[in-house]
């Protein structure tokens, strides 16, 4: 008789575990950047492209890249290729300084969860 009481239980909590693992796997992830994560770049670099595991929102979605004293870069409004859009692309305003940099991210993507990240690089 114990037996039959502890099945349904384990049936509900295997149930459970595989539907928030089948949530968790829906939303979007960093898969690649260039500017690489702890890459090096030249100076001379024009923009940031972030490639996802699927499509992104550019309304939604956006970098804020800073320097080694934490000041902002100037960047434009960021968008999608459009060849492809799950790659975000940000341009820069400006050529970067030699230096370390650090990029925070964010991007929501069709199922409207925000996600976020960071990750350096080095521009030579």
């Amino acid at each position: 008789m114990p037996n039959r009481a502890l099945a349904p239980r384990l049936i509900g909590a295997a149930a459970a575990l595989l539907l928030s693992a089948t949530a968790a796997a829906a939303h979007p992830e960093l898969e690649a950047s260039n500017p690489a994560a702890n890459g090096h770049v030249s100076v001379s670099v024009k923009e940031v492209r972030l490639d996802f595991s699927e499509a992104v929102s550019p309304a939604f979605s956006g970098v804020v890249i800073k320097d080694a004293k934490g000041a902002a870069v100037a960047t434009g409004k960021a968008s999608v290729d459009p060849k492809d859009k799950t790659v975000l692309v940000v341009p820069l305003k400006a050529k970067l300084a030699p230096g370390n940099y650090k990029v925070e991210w964010h991007a929501v993507s069709s199922d409207t969860h925000r996600i976020t990240g960071s990750f350096a690089f080095m521009a030579m």
